[in-house]
């Protein structure tokens, strides 16, 4: 019995502290994901998306700092008593998505490891199951160490987690597991493979008032994307620093080109109070905020391939 517990305890520790680490390096990812369980046609709390980011974050930095003192053996009776809430959580949630089809992944690995709803769903199960064996033969788990050590662990756990979380907001993700990624070659990931699966490169689109000039720009050698999903919730601050590295860029020889979603009258008077000098093209705003967590970000792409990306508070570290 007492190998059974510290194997249920391995297991439950190192899955709780991957799937908090995934998410880790992209809490804007899970931000996006909570705010569509909130949405009308799911949970329908819209009220709670203001707070999508406050609760993937809290989330998030609790599913590793719990994992890890699960696994030092720190405060046994509150660690599984928080784990079973937010196991608790997840597998309804899992289950609401797989039962009424509303949420196709639930972004419980991030975009490392994308599972079908029903194969979440029985993933939470078997978690449920080890969590709750866990708590009721407790007396197994014991500290790794005495005195302070395991807090001091948990401690440490808290302190990286947060310190990450800041340091991806600030920038960009760390990891990056998206098809957008620096060195993937966005032709390739428009193609369709004999598996029968949707490439993930498929709603990539930059329309202009009469066509869709994607096909061209990913064959251009030098072109820099402007990506401002959303120009009512883009950080105004960035714009003369827009201004200036896309100017810069068109005297080396580059395309530039703005992509956002917002309606063109809103684009239109932006474009003009800040005379930007390139062209904004249209496209959805979910892929946008696909390609990069900034609003906006810089994309620069060499023959369909992303050679580099950049939050606009990074603009200064760009190598043209």
């Amino acid at each position: 019995m007492k190998i059974l517990v510290q194997l249920a305890r391995i297991i439950v520790g190192v899955l709780f502290i991957f799937s908090g680490f995934v998410k880790l390096v992209d809490p804007i990812g899970s931000q996006y994901k909570f705010e569509e369980y909130f949405s009308e046609g799911v949970l329908n709390m819209e009220f709670l998306i203001p707070y999508a980011l406050t609760f993937s974050i809290i989330l998030i930095i609790a599913e590793i700092v719990l994992g890890v003192a699960l696994l030092v053996g720190w405060k046994p009776k509150f660690t599984v008593i928080s784990l079973k809430i937010i196991i608790l959580i997840f597998l309804f949630l899992t289950w609401y998505s797989a039962y009424y089809d509303k949420v196709t992944d639930c972004g419980c690995f991030g975009d490392a490891i994308k599972l079908k709803p029903w194969e979440t769903f029985y993933k939470d199960v078997a978690l449920t199951i080890l969590i709750f064996f866990i708590g009721f033969k407790i007396k197994y788990i014991k500290p790794i160490a005495k005195k302070f050590i395991p807090f001091q662990i948990v401690f440490v756990s808290l302190i990286i987690s947060s310190f990450i979380t800041y340091y991806v907001l600030a920038h960009l993700p760390i990891i990056d597991f998206r098809a957008y990624a620096i060195g993937k070659n966005l032709p390739e990931g428009m193609e369709y493979k004999d598996d029968g699966e949707i490439p993930p490169v498929h709603d990539f689109m930059l329309e202009n008032a009469q066509n869709d000039l994607a096909p061209q720009i990913l064959k251009m050698d030098k072109v820099m994307i402007i990506i401002m999903s959303s120009f009512e919730k883009s950080d105004y601050n960035a714009f003369p620093e827009v201004k200036k590295i896309s100017e810069e860029a068109m005297q080396k020889g580059y395309k530039v080109y703005g992509a956002s979603a917002s309606f063109s009258d809103i684009i239109d008077l932006t474009i003009k109070k800040y005379n930007l000098p390139f062209e904004v093209l249209f496209c959805d705003e979910t892929t946008l905020k696909t390609m990069i967590r900034a609003n906006p970000g810089i994309m620069i792409l060499k023959n369909g391939t992303v050679t580099e990306k950049k939050n606009w508070s990074d603009i200064d570290d760009i190598e043209l």
